[in-house]
């Protein structure tokens, strides 16, 4: 099987015409050619990139936020995500977010993978980070992200999978390549936050009672 680019099936794009912009989302419309050589107008959603941090304790626990996205009316966990600002680098972004929504500030991250949630629709890109050890700084700062944090261990991913506890592209391919290397570490002296660094479980800056993340969440 070929990996090279290119071929006969490219489509080209001749013009591009913005019709709704905010600091978020921009709608476009393109005039493409087909590689049948018919011109079209499709609709495209250009998006800030999004930055995501997978962070792995001693125990082999993934840290995840229980959270409710309006959009869906929908419950979910999900790893600590956020977009990608003007200027900023996604690995910046990424340890910046998890601080702000989970307390714990990441040592060295290092790239896990990279996907393309829906390039036929929109130009979002996802930088997956990970993280082996983090330093626990205080509550959350971001009291609007979720209404807990807890550490999920890897052996339960796959249950809440099947269960649909987990749903978005972004955590879903996260937590799938960070289950297939999560016994890599980078050095034997690496070692995971503990537990004990701090409470197990947080909501709206407070300490919460461990709860189970199983598929009855």
């Amino acid at each position: 099987m070929s990996h090279e680019q290119g071929g006969f099936m490219k489509w080209r794009v001749h013009q591009e015409r913005t019709v709704f912009q905010t600091h978020w989302v921009t709608l476009a419309f393109l005039d493409v050619e087909q590689p049948d050589g018919q011109r079209a107008e499709y609709h495209v959603v250009r998006l800030r990139n999004v930055a995501i941090t997978a962070l792995l304790d001693e125990s082999r626990r993934v840290l995840m936020l229980w959270r409710h996205r309006f959009v869906t009316d929908t419950w979910g966990w999900e790893l600590p995500m956020g977009l990608v600002e003007d200027g900023e680098e996604p690995v910046d972004a990424a340890a910046r977010e998890l601080e702000e929504e989970t307390g714990w500030r990441p040592g060295p991250l290092r790239p896990l993978i990279y996907a393309q949630p829906a390039n036929g629709i929109t130009d979002a890109q996802h930088f997956v980070f990970r993280a082996d050890t983090a330093t626990f700084t205080g509550p959350p700062t971001e009291l609007n992200e979720s209404d807990r944090v807890e550490w999920i261990p890897l052996d339960e991913i796959g249950e809440l999978i099947r269960h649909r506890k987990i749903v978005s592209s972004a955590t879903l391919v996260g937590v799938m390549a960070f289950s297939s290397t999560a016994g890599e570490r980078p050095d034997q002296a690496s070692r995971g936050p503990r537990s004990t660094d701090s409470p197990s479980t947080t909501r709206a800056g407070r300490g919460w009672p461990r709860k189970s993340a199983r598929a009855n969440s």
